[in-house]
């Protein structure tokens, strides 16, 4: 064989090598589920509902198409979302869930099980671990490891995990805060609250409620929040129109509500939340402590994306508090760099549950 046609040959291999790869890295959040694809990317991000038969629990519809079935299904349609507080609400319905998507990204390489990184709560239990990889297994699944969702937001950010200094990340996604500080490939202080999106999004609704005597749904909630929301004073206060149900005459309804009542409605769970990042901070090492004086905060998750939110945490710590620029992406986008470089990242994964 000629050294040309060697070229050749290893060029043909290294080609089939990157078609039949199929490892993936999953972001399975309470509000979006993410997939990166090795050599890929991105190549998936939905919302984490499911639509079931109600009598059955016949799987009818997953991600964007059943969410825009919230709060509009007959009494035989069920439109679910598994995954609650960051962790496994409903075995099966979330197995059918990653089933799909996996098929979905997977195309033709399908008859190839991938082996899968899934991000998790920094806060999981053994239970809740193993609920993950049974769920990840049985969806089709050869090989199974587990990585804290801060310290994949971190790798995603960009940040030196591996370094021997500290780097402090806050991950508020739809279900849990994850707060914590990396050193050395590892976790030396974290705090996970089940305080995020949701809860924000469950204040929003009770206060409408209780001022307002008015129902709203989660799509027009999920709006409020991201269009006048806010946690700390804004230089230009808003307001918006927005539609549901009164409460007392049981007929359709118009208000206007401004930014100064919305941040008023969030103020207990942004509360929680700046409590855990206080309460993590206080148990750091001081030699880590000096390190993110001078390196700051840095924010990622959907909650990061909160106006003000940033500001009202480099208030209460008096550190710089920044968000990172795709602060949507950055866990899965972490995770992925795992699977690109597991000789660089292998120390972060946890090690799922045995059996």
């Amino acid at each position: 064989m000629t050294v040309s046609d060697f070229r050749q040959s290893l060029g043909f291999l290294r080609s089939l090598s990157n078609f039949m790869a199929n490892d993936i890295a999953i972001d399975l959040g309470t509000a979006n589920t993410l997939i990166y694809m090795k050599g890929r990317g991105i190549v998936l991000n939905e919302p984490s509902v499911v639509a079931v038969e109600a009598r059955t629990r016949k799987c009818l519809a997953v991600g964007s198409e059943a969410k825009l079935m919230l709060g509009k299904t007959p009494a035989d349609i069920e439109a679910i979302r598994p995954m609650k507080d960051g962790v496994i609400a409903d075995f099966e319905v979330t197995e059918d869930m990653l089933r799909t998507f996996i098929l979905k990204v997977l195309h033709r390489r399908r008859f190839i099980k991938p082996r899968i990184i899934i991000c998790v709560p920094s806060g999981i239990t053994e239970v809740e671990k193993r609920a993950v990889k049974d769920s990840a297994m049985h969806a089709g699944c050869r090989d199974l490891h587990l990585i804290a969702e801060p310290v994949a937001a971190a790798i995603g950010v960009g940040l030196p995990v591996n370094a021997a200094c500290g780097n402090m990340v806050i991950d508020i996604g739809g279900g849990t805060t994850e707060i914590a500080v990396i050193a050395l490939s590892g976790i030396v202080t974290q705090m996970s609250i089940r305080v995020a999106g949701d809860e924000m999004d469950e204040s929003i609704v009770q206060y409408l409620r209780k001022n307002y005597n008015m129902a709203v749904g989660e799509q027009t909630v999920e709006h409020l929040k991201m269009s006048v929301g806010s946690a700390y004073p804004m230089k230009e206060e808003k307001e918006i129109e927005i539609s549901g149900r009164d409460l007392v005459a049981g007929i359709p309804r118009t208000i206007r509500v401004g930014s100064a009542e919305i941040r008023e409605s969030l103020s207990e769970p942004i509360s929680s939340i700046v409590e855990a990042v206080r309460r993590t901070l206080e148990r750091t090492p001081p030699e880590l402590s000096a390190d993110i004086v001078e390196r700051g905060i840095v924010m990622t998750g959907g909650g990061a994306l909160l106006k003000g939110l940033d500001q009202r945490l480099s208030k209460e710590t008096n550190l710089t508090v920044t968000v990172a620029d795709d602060p949507l992406s950055c866990v899965v986008l972490g995770s992925g760099k795992v699977l690109d470089d597991p000789e660089e990242y292998g120390k972060v994964l946890m090690d799922p549950p045995r059996g």
